[in-house]
């Protein structure tokens, strides 16, 4: 990376945007050093949390690959991995003042500032991968990629999350009480803070990377997410209980700074839409195949895996989606993800 760009030279950006939104025509040009390279040709900002062979990497790899050939490198991305510019909400807050182009964010992390998102997070609403595959690929996946032109951003692609399981130091999980009085690691988002606290034990919102160390130093006793980030980020060292608790199948999101897609040319941008939609099938091809590579592995480690009862789980999740019932809009599109199942 020749640009000299840094975490800290874009957080102090984002905060100056961020500060002057009343002067916000001032501050587009931040970083503009950044987007153009040494022969005149657009350069987009990619950020992700995941290392650099997570499924969500190679799929924005491949769209900038595709974007650099199909417009002989006039545009092209340069994407930075293993959370090399900070953690998720910080990205999202860079995309929507400018200051990067683009970031893969959990769906979690987007549920108060855009609501529809909730119902992709709410605890059983999808029965399967397959399930949440046909929702995304639907009406529900449009719209939800349309709310995000609400606050600054524009929605380029909903990609695959996995199997959310909890995993963890102590015994195996097959009933809700036994995750009582545990601490648990979830994302920070509304959803899953109430659904570990409904299953009884005490939620403990931090981002991934400080999670290993957590569960080492005894901070906490476990967490949940999919078998791929359970592998990639090297959890399985430290916890040796693996549960399919199968809570969710919360997606991820690909989402755009609204500026920057809107500098882009019309030509342009719509060449970006159709080949961010166009890395969904190769970031699923990429998914499962890693999932399955990951899943060997820590078995091989020795993780012990369970299967748990999944009625008692629906039942200790239902006052949860009781109370999401109560949203109109969570409502409605929760009954239209559930007529696909």
């Amino acid at each position: 990376m020749t640009t000299g760009l840094t975490r800290r030279r874009l957080l102090l950006g984002g905060a100056s945007a961020a500060c002057a939104l009343p002067l916000a025509m001032g501050n587009r040009a931040f970083a503009s050093s950044d987007k153009i390279d040494g022969a005149g040709h657009r350069v987009l900002t990619a950020s992700d949390v995941h290392v650099t062979d997570y499924p969500t990497v190679e799929a924005v790899r491949w769209i900038g690959q595709t974007l650099e050939r199909e417009t002989g490198g006039r545009l092209k991305i340069r994407l930075y991995h293993s959370g090399q510019l900070g953690r998720e909400a910080e990205a999202i807050d860079m995309a929507r003042y400018g200051v990067i182009d683009i970031t893969r964010v959990f769906s979690g992390a987007l549920n108060n500032a855009f609501p529809l998102t909730q119902a992709l997070c709410l605890p059983y609403v999808f029965d399967s991968i397959d399930h949440m595959r046909r929702v995304i690929d639907g009406d529900v996946g449009d719209e939800v990629l349309r709310s995000f032109e609400t606050r600054d951003l524009v929605g380029l692609a909903i990609y695959d999350s996995g199997a959310r399981c909890f995993y963890n130091t102590k015994h195996p999980i097959v009933e809700p009480k036994d995750l009582h009085g545990m601490k648990m690691r979830v994302a920070a988002s509304d959803i899953f803070i109430k659904l570990v606290r409904l299953l009884g034990a005490n939620p403990t919102p931090m981002s991934l990377g400080e999670t290993f160390s957590a569960m080492e130093t005894h901070m906490i006793d476990g967490a949940e997410n999919n078998m791929r980030s359970f592998h990639s980020s090297r959890h399985f060292e430290a916890a040796r209980y693996w549960s399919e608790t199968r809570h969710s199948y919360a997606p991820d999101v690909l989402i755009m700074s609204r500026e920057s897609f809107l500098s882009l040319t019309p030509s342009d941008r719509e060449l970006l839409v159709r080949v961010a939609r166009d890395s969904v099938p190769v970031m699923r091809a990429k998914w499962d195949e890693s999932e399955g590579v990951a899943r060997k592995a820590v078995l091989e480690y020795g993780i012990k895996t369970n299967d748990v009862d999944l009625p008692a789980f629906h039942k200790a999740a239902q006052p949860l989606l009781d109370e999401y019932h109560q949203k109109p809009d969570i409502e409605a599109l929760y009954r239209r993800i559930r007529d696909l199942a």
